[in-house]
């Protein structure tokens, strides 16, 4: 009997559906009040995630998702670099 590597969960802030952690963009609010997009996962900070999916980033953009996730307002900029990320990983 070998050890099984349980895989991390997170859930998608756009279409609610749990997935791993690894298939998610991760977004930051750091001790110093800055939104991060976070390419590594490892950043300090409280996280949200979202899917790589445009149609989950316009639930999560309509229902300001990220923005209840972390408790704080999104600005613009972060969303067009979240747009920017998404594009580049279709491509």
């Amino acid at each position: 009997m070998g050890n099984i590597k349980k895989i991390p969960l997170r859930q998608c802030v756009g279409c609610g559906e749990m997935k791993p952690k690894k298939e998610l963009i991760r977004v930051i609010k750091t001790a110093d009040d800055e939104i991060i997009i976070d390419v590594t996962g490892k950043k300090n900070g409280r996280g949200a995630y979202i899917c790589y999916s445009k149609e989950c980033f316009a639930k999560a953009f309509k229902s300001k998702g990220l923005e209840r996730s972390l408790k704080y307002k999104i600005p613009e900029d972060i969303y067009e670099k979240l747009k920017e990320e998404m594009d580049n990983y279709a491509e």
